[in-house]
């Protein structure tokens, strides 16, 4: 080997050193927010307010017991209302959506250029418009307190809507419907059976995606779920900025923050294997 091809081996070597150290700061700063959090849900509040360390404390039960216990807030049950609102929200967009866009990419009728462009044209307008409207409907009917208020107008996702119709344009072609037609097969049949599969890696992530934004939506739970059984975790959460700091325990504090994200933690985790692969194959054209 010459001295050039040495020269571009050790200047290769470095770029790739160099690439890995990158990589590695930039997950472990990701990375050190969480850990943070798990060594404070693990410490009492006198340990917390010696300051920052590392090292956990040894109460991280005795803090999941007292956040568990609360008094002044039903963590579980505020976990639990969040899981039913996420977990039926993002179950009925991902169907629905999925279902809307099979409609408009299969069949050819007079209005689907205009049926298209207006449900991408509402996904310009921002929620915060027509929530108003909303919120006052929603109160005229006496429908505030109930859950599925929350879970009902979901269904309408413009934004899941596009991704799930671009996905089936980049991945699916028209001949598998047409024989599936022809093998007898329903409408509905061929959709939940044949279809749905196909888009198995699109549902995956517009789940993960849908879980998250209903999981940590704040705005409308706030107006309309007031009684305290009926509140999700980020209202409980907004609920400590009025508690008297002086009586604050920051283990339990900070233990109520690592169950509020558990949850999404854990979805990602069982989604996560469709996420490169939904992501990436709507994008190409297979």
């Amino acid at each position: 080997m010459n001295s050039k091809n040495k020269a571009a081996a050790v200047k290769l070597l470095i770029l790739r050193i160099f690439v890995y150290a990158v990589i590695i700061f930039l997950c472990a700063l990701c990375l050190f927010f969480f850990i943070m959090l798990f060594v404070n849900s693990s410490r009492t509040n006198s340990q917390l307010q010696r300051g920052f360390t590392l090292i956990p404390g040894g109460h991280f039960f005795y803090n999941l017991n007292n956040a568990v216990h609360d008094s002044s807030i039903n963590i579980p049950r505020g976990m639990l209302n969040s899981l039913i609102v996420a977990g039926l929200s993002s179950a009925l967009t991902t169907y629905f959506s999925a279902l809307t866009a099979y409609g408009i990419y299969v069949y050819n009728f007079k209005l689907k250029k205009l049926a298209y462009t207006f449900i991408i044209a509402v996904m310009m307008i921002p929620s915060q418009v027509s929530a108003a409207g909303f919120v006052k409907i929603a109160l005229e009917l006496d429908l505030d307190n109930k859950l599925w208020v929350l879970i009902i107008p979901s269904i309408a996702a413009p934004a899941v809507f596009f991704y799930m119709h671009q996905y089936l344009k980049a991945t699916m072609p028209l001949e598998i419907v047409e024989a599936a037609r022809i093998d007898g097969s329903g409408e509905f049949a061929t959709f939940n059976r044949i279809v749905l599969p196909i888009m198995k890696p699109a549902i995956a992530v517009q789940m993960i995606f849908s879980f998250v934004a209903s999981w940590n939506n704040y705005f409308l739970p706030a107006i309309l779920l007031t009684k305290p059984g009926k509140k999700t975790v980020p209202v409980m959460i907004a609920q400590l900025r009025s508690a008297d700091y002086s009586k604050f325990d920051m283990g339990k504090v900070y233990m109520f923050i690592l169950l509020a994200i558990l949850p999404v933690i854990v979805v990602y985790f069982i989604l996560s294997k469709s996420i490169i692969k939904g992501v990436t194959s709507g994008s190409v054209k297979g």
